[in-house]
């Protein structure tokens, strides 16, 4: 049944629900009144039966209401913005059932409480707006909050991986080359692989690959290093392994037309990390690094050049290990992005696994804490001319206390001109993490304390401030007015 039908379902049930309410009926007393089954008007409420002609008049009568105002499509004023949700078809859009919610569900809460509702999805709308929130920028909140419910670990894509291998006889404890990858897909999934200059056209300056599915050519940028082309090379195999037909078709992404677009996008790229960074290999790789009590920068730059990978594919990778195999569930990622000449860092990309951790992003138009190691890496590699630059951090967080080891990588940004961006993951420091960690207490290992953003951070006498801590100023202030009233409301009493 096509959206406009069940919509007009929807609003139907939502109408008589309210008109049932405003006679104060309850659903048995309705029944009784119109002597139709009570299971009937429960399934009409929610929105899955529409009732014959006949029906509504039947309805209409007792509730006292006019028939057109039940089959108007135009709602109370009370109702109109849930009427848009409904009428947008986002609840199709959102497979509902990765989170464990039916739509019926979402359904019963709007008509139980439709003031209540009304409210909060104005709300939510109207910080949309105000913070320009796009379409595209929810469904990526929502794939967020997917892989942040699983612990950014798919057993299931683990396994296809390794079931890919087997059937295709690659040996994914060694580097795969691009040969390999370009031979399954040219000789098992028929594609036609050709390499042009993207960069002659404007409009295609940021793309890297884009994918031509009548003829399935694949037409890959002269521009992109070895490491991006292994990447998109997996991913198209898992598109074709994986049985992906709702897909993008340009790496990277220009617009998404539904979420099952972002979510086949995810499960690709994860099919792709995990081909090209295999679990087992990793997790050996990494027992070796942390059992180290004094680990160089180099040697995390050499671990990672150890797979046919870019650092944000590392790091990412790492995001799926670290919870499932080292039991640390309380990490984040973060991409910082950095234009050269300018003063401003803008987070593009980022994840937090158990619990949302102090670094995110921030809408307001703040500045970043110029002390963290995320900043750092690009200001180093900037005046160290260097195209990957390591360093690592402890970071501990003023406002709450928290410890981190942060990992961080400043590299070229492949897809921006005159831009760096770093990638980082923080690992919150615990009693079960240090034993893991055997370089932690190394004194090689800089400390900081670190804010979120300059305009919140009470930390003192800062010679990297790049704002003065104003939210902050404005919070203490209406909190001492706050204890002045009080001592007048308490005397006045």
């Amino acid at each position: 049944m096509n959206v406009e039908k069940e919509y007009i379902k929807l609003i139907f049930g939502l109408k008589l629900k309210q008109a049932r309410t405003n006679k104060n009926l309850s659903l048995f007393g309705l029944a009784k009144i119109t002597e139709l089954s009570k299971s009937y008007l429960n399934e009409i409420e929610k929105g899955k039966k529409y009732p014959k002609t006949d029906k509504i008049i039947l309805l209409a009568e007792k509730l006292e209401v006019s028939y057109d105002h039940m089959v108007s499509l135009k709602l109370d004023n009370n109702l109109a913005p849930i009427g848009e949700i409904l009428k947008s078809g986002i609840l199709k859009e959102i497979p509902l059932d990765i989170f464990g919610i039916q739509e019926n569900d979402l359904i019963d809460i709007i008509a139980n409480a439709p003031a209540k509702v009304n409210a909060f999805i104005s709300t939510i709308i109207e910080i949309a707006q105000h913070y320009n929130l796009t379409r595209e920028s929810f469904f990526l909140a929502a794939l967020r909050s997917y892989q942040e419910a699983h612990n950014n670990y798919f057993e299931d894509l683990e396994q296809k991986v390794l079931d890919f291998s087997k059937a295709f006889q690659i040996n994914i404890n060694t580097k795969i080359s691009i040969e390999d990858l370009t031979a399954v897909l040219t000789e098992e999934y028929g594609y036609t692989i050709q390499e042009i200059v993207f960069s002659e056209q404007e409009e295609l300056g940021d793309l890297r690959s884009i994918y031509v599915p009548k003829s399935k050519t694949l037409l890959l940028s002269l521009d992109i290093d070895s490491q991006q082309k292994a990447f998109i090379l997996a991913k198209e195999i898992a598109y074709n392994y994986l049985e992906i037909t709702e897909r993008l078709y340009t790496f990277s992404w220009i617009k998404f037309k539904n979420f099952d677009e972002v979510l086949n996008n995810f499960y690709a790229s994860y099919f792709a990390g995990a081909l090209l960074i295999p679990r087992k290999q990793l997790v050996s790789e990494l027992n070796l690094f942390l059992a180290k009590t004094d680990p160089k920068p180099q040697e995390m730059i050499q671990l990672m050049s150890q797979f046919n990978v870019s650092p944000e594919s590392f790091y990412q990778r790492l995001t799926n290990i670290l919870p499932k195999d080292f039991q640390l569930k309380n990490i984040f990622f973060l991409r910082l992005s950095h234009k050269v000449g300018a003063d401003t860092y803008q987070i593009k990309k980022e994840l937090h696994i158990t619990n949302q951790q102090e670094p995110h992003a921030n809408e307001m138009n703040e500045h970043y804490c110029r002390r963290w190691i995320s900043v750092k890496t690009i200001v180093e590699s900037l005046k160290q001319n260097k195209s990957h630059f390591f360093d690592a951090q402890i970071s501990r967080y003023e406002n709450s206390g928290n410890e981190f080891l942060v990992f961080s990588s400043a590299t070229e940004d492949p897809f921006k001109k005159d831009c760096l961006r770093s990638i980082s993951v923080g690992i919150l420091i615990t009693s079960g993490m240090k034993k893991k960690f055997k370089f932690i207490d190394n004194k090689s290992i800089k400390k900081q304390i670190v804010g979120v953003t300059c305009e919140t951070c009470a930390v003192k006498n800062c010679e990297e401030r790049a704002s003065p801590p104003i939210q902050l100023d404005l919070k203490i202030r209406n909190e001492n007015t706050d204890l002045i009233v009080q001592k007048y409301m308490a005397k006045f009493s």
